[in-house]
């Protein structure tokens, strides 16, 4: 069985340059949703971008593309043998830049044609490809997917009603996304999945109920007009040929299954209880967009349901197959063939594999993953290994820097809304319950690169102080200095009533310190209550002396 991989950093570095770890032909299913900034005046998507210097980027929250150089030079990939991509893909490219110029739309295009010729080489002849869209530039994608995988091999535009209703000024709601499905052959693996029936259709066709109060519908038991013909018999008075010998019949009779009209004439019961559905059609209406209410939602702009992506994985893989979701985001992708695992505990599991280009994402998902008993075993790849990768990562990006860190100690980001530079000292957190009133208490995060003095601390205790947080962690790249270890300790103790035990208000962990810790992303060097409310805390364990085991103590030791 191929093993989990999660891995962050740009996919087309992935799909391209680590061969080792995506070979050719060996992915069974693709899903992406890939970010498009379309809420942006649609003019703006089309005006010339060149010589601006923000590089093309894809990022959790601000998705715009722009021409630079890494546009040009990836179009020159494609046009050029160096690209690898067909003819008629490179003839479509040509036809965009001319009619497109180099504007964020082109550019957008030219990042996506790019990837897709990487996916397609990875995927196996019998794989399937599902690229999520809206409207906006889901024309222009078609196209490019007819350049990579032919146009004989487009299946299916789904239309995903993802909301009832929409107030959009001087236009149409916008109530839908998006999703074009292709295949690599026509020998691409297919599943049959089912809708649930329209209440209409039930009301139409269900009418009749049994003493029980179950909806049945009656069908046809005669035989007239059916290739193959049938069984001529005489039942209930009634000589004629029938779908089914006499034995199946009486079986019917016996059990109830059998509906008599006026005439007398017999049909058979077919309980709504026990349909499958509706052949799942190209038009979904039937599966809600994530709302503030659902227990899934994790405040993930782009989060899609979970059902969504299991009708897909479902309809074209099978047990064994291995899915790849090159845009992974928050991971519904990977909930979903986990849950899929999870269902059918019988069948050997499918693999999955997700790549993002920020550790939001990748820290998200590990959070989500958590929620499987057992977990799964899956290895991360492309994450700082050392203290040197660590301060790569900082040099390259700060914030990433900042997600990264936050992972390994198992916290998420302080609120994403929030301005670059205008933190406010508060980089993550994470809350836990240690009583029985159920009041969760808050640990503050700040997560430095640079150099650190004593200064930070006294700021970090006034930012304690501010938000009126229980306890306060900070995590530093570099070695922390004598006075700050002491302006620490000067900031008190927390005594949880509930463990009936003192834990430092502030503590200093350095990043050299987490990496070696083996139980991250809850290392036993991060000294805090435990996150998991425990049933009763009536039998609270006994008070140690804090100087003889407190350094020994995990997050959740008790």
């Amino acid at each position: 069985m191929p093993e989990n991989l999660l891995c962050f950093g740009d996919n087309a570095y992935f799909l391209n340059e680590r061969r080792d770890l995506f070979p050719d032909e060996f992915v069974d299913l693709i899903y992406l949703d890939p970010p498009f900034n379309s809420q942006r005046p649609y003019n703006i998507l089309f005006e010339d971008q060149e010589g601006t210097p923000s590089a093309a980027q894809i990022k959790a929250f601000d998705d715009t593309w722009t021409w630079d150089e890494i546009a040009q030079r990836n179009y020159e990939w494609l046009i050029t043998d160096a690209g690898f991509a067909p003819r008629a893909l490179q003839d479509l490219m040509n036809t965009f830049n001319r009619f497109l110029g180099h504007s964020e739309m082109f550019a957008y295009l030219v990042q996506m044609a790019t990837r897709l010729v990487m996916m397609h080489r990875v995927l196996k002849p019998t794989g399937s490809l599902y690229l999520h869209c809206d409207p906006t530039a889901s024309h222009y994608l078609k196209l490019v997917l007819d350049g990579v995988f032919g146009a004989t091999n487009f299946r299916n535009e789904i239309v995903w009603k993802r909301t009832s209703g929409h107030s959009d000024a001087a236009r149409f709601g916008s109530v839908h996304d998006v999703i074009l499905f292709y295949t690599k052959t026509d020998e691409a693996t297919w599943n049959d999945t089912y809708q649930p029936y329209d209440p209409e259709y039930i009301e139409k066709y269900y009418r009749y109920e049994d003493e029980d109060g179950r909806k049945f519908m009656s069908g046809d038991l005669g035989a007239a007009g059916l290739s193959g013909g049938g069984y001529e018999y005489e039942w209930n008075g009634i000589t004629r040929v029938w779908r089914c010998p006499k034995e199946t019949m009486a079986e019917f009779d016996e059990q109830g299954r059998i509906f008599y009209t006026r005439n007398g004439f017999p049909r058979l019961k077919r309980y709504l209880d026990e349909a499958k559905g509706l052949k799942a059609q190209d038009v979904w209406s039937d599966l809600e967009a994530l709302r503030s209410w659902h227990k899934e939602k994790l405040g993930y702009p782009t989060q899609k349901p979970t059902s969504l992506l299991k009708r897909i994985v479902a309809a074209s893989s099978n047990p064994g197959d291995v899915v790849l979701d090159p845009f992974c985001g928050c991971g519904t992708t990977i909930d979903a063939v986990e849950t899929l695992n999870r269902e059918n505990p019988d069948d050997e599991p499918r693999s999955w594999i997700g790549i993002d280009i920020t550790h939001l994402a990748i820290n998200l998902i590990k959070h989500r993953l958590a929620r499987f008993e057992p977990l799964p075993d899956f290895r991360v790849v492309g994450e700082p290994e050392s203290v040197d990768g660590a301060r790569e990562l900082a040099v390259a990006n700060r914030y990433q820097f900042q997600y990264w860190a936050l992972g390994l100690i198992g916290a998420r980001p302080a609120a994403s809304d929030r301005k670059k530079g205008a933190d406010e000292g508060i980089d993550g957190n994470f809350n836990f319950i240690d009583d029985n009133t159920g009041d969760a208490k808050s640990v503050l995060i700040q997560v430095k690169s640079g150099k650190v003095g004593v200064h930070d601390i006294r700021d970090f205790k006034g930012v304690l102080e501010r938000e009126d947080a229980e306890m306060g962690v900070f995590i530093t790249l570099e070695e922390p200095t004598g006075p700050m270890q002491k302006e620490a300790v000067s900031a008190g103790s927390y005594h949880s009533e509930g463990w009936n035990r003192d834990y430092p208000r502030i503590q200093i962990l350095t990043i050299q310190q987490l990496l070696e810790d083996p139980d991250r992303p809850h290392p036993r060097c991060l000294r805090t209550p435990p996150r998991v409310l425990r049933d009763t805390f009536k039998e609270a364990p006994k008070h140690r002396n804090n100087n003889e085991n407190q350094m020994e103590l995990g997050p959740n030791d008790a």
